[in-house]
């Protein structure tokens, strides 16, 4: 016997696209709405944002340094390990600790202060294009007298260093590695596109200073402590390594005092950037549009569905 099996129904969740259309038509305006207010208000916060400069400076590792360090570390090396003196392995890690160094909160507290940046960096507002200046947000502080104000509270408006590190490292300043070259990229950003170029200056100049600086304390420490080694010692044989590594150590900071540019060669300066790079008010245009488009849609399907729930509650009742 044969059985006859009747196709079953099509199902009641199956969506219908001239349904979903017809749906979209009669929330046209409420979609429309949606995407001009939200239309004006992205064009309306582009315009708001300031045009933001950035300056590049492209860096190699020094090689003058590294390369002598190599050599006195390695005719040196044994000598040293003698009279308990550890020579480094040479400059191979100063590239990796001057870039954690120019990053380092101790780092930018003094270079806030050396360049008497902390006007520019936490009480400015704009840059006056024309007059090339910096205008002062007189909320916070007085240019007049010089002094910071306080807020409702009471409380000094003045900024603490921890402030404006935060501020820079969030706001202004990056970096960037390539792996394969081993150049190292640092960006600054500002409102001034004559202190974007002029931070990224000063930078690259503290930091190859700072490093120069530090290995000239040690390498003069251990001269010291040479010296007073080769003063307790009568084995002319221990005198003659004291004599070798204080050489070594003599011309380490002979070579330090003589390159300018330490730990970090300069392979394409800092130029005053002509072209802003953010924000991109075309491209926050029409996101906030497409943002009220998708809101318009959404909001069209939430009162469809919650119609049809009600018509069901009706014709059930």
């Amino acid at each position: 016997m044969t059985h006859y099996q009747e196709p079953y129904p099509a199902p009641d969740d199956e969506i219908d696209l001239r349904e979903l259309f017809a749906t979209l038509w009669r929330g046209k305006w409420i979609i429309i709405a949606f995407t001009a207010v939200f239309a004006a208000a992205g064009v309306g916060y582009a315009l708001y944002k300031p045009n933001i400069y950035q300056a590049n400076v492209l860096l190699a590792p020094a090689q003058g340094e590294e390369s002598s360090m190599r050599g006195l570390s390695g005719q040196l090396g044994g000598l040293a390990s003698l009279a308990g003196i550890n020579l480094g392995s040479g400059g191979s890690n100063q590239v990796v600790i001057a870039k954690e160094v120019l990053q380092s909160r101790a780092f930018l507290t003094d270079f806030f202060h050396r360049h008497n940046l902390i006007i520019p960096l936490m009480a400015t507002k704009a840059w006056d294009v024309e007059n090339k200046k910096w205008v002062i947000d007189r909320e916070v502080y007085n240019p007049d007298t010089g002094e910071w104000l306080t807020d409702d509270e009471g409380e000094s408006l003045k900024p603490t260093d921890w402030d404006m590190v935060k501020k820079f490292r969030e706001n202004h300043l990056s970096l960037s590695t390539n792996e394969e070259t081993g150049m190292v990229t640092v960006n600054v950003k500002s409102q001034s596109p004559l202190a974007a170029k002029n931070w990224a200056e000063w930078l690259v100049n503290d930091v190859n200073e700072h490093m120069r600086r530090e290995d000239i304390q040690e390498a003069e420490a251990r001269i010291a402590f040479l010296q007073d080694k080769l003063n307790e010692t009568n084995i002319a044989g221990m005198q003659q390594v004291f004599y070798q590594l204080i050489e070594s150590e003599t011309r380490t900071v002979m070579l330090a005092n003589a390159q300018y540019e330490y730990v970090f060669e300069t392979v394409d300066p800092a130029v005053v950037p002509q072209e802003k790079s953010e924000p991109k008010r075309a491209l926050i245009a029409v996101i906030a549009t497409m943002l009220g488009g998708m809101l318009g849609v959404f909001i069209v399907f939430i009162r469809a569905f919650v119609k049809n729930g009600k018509d069901d509650d009706v014709v059930e009742n």
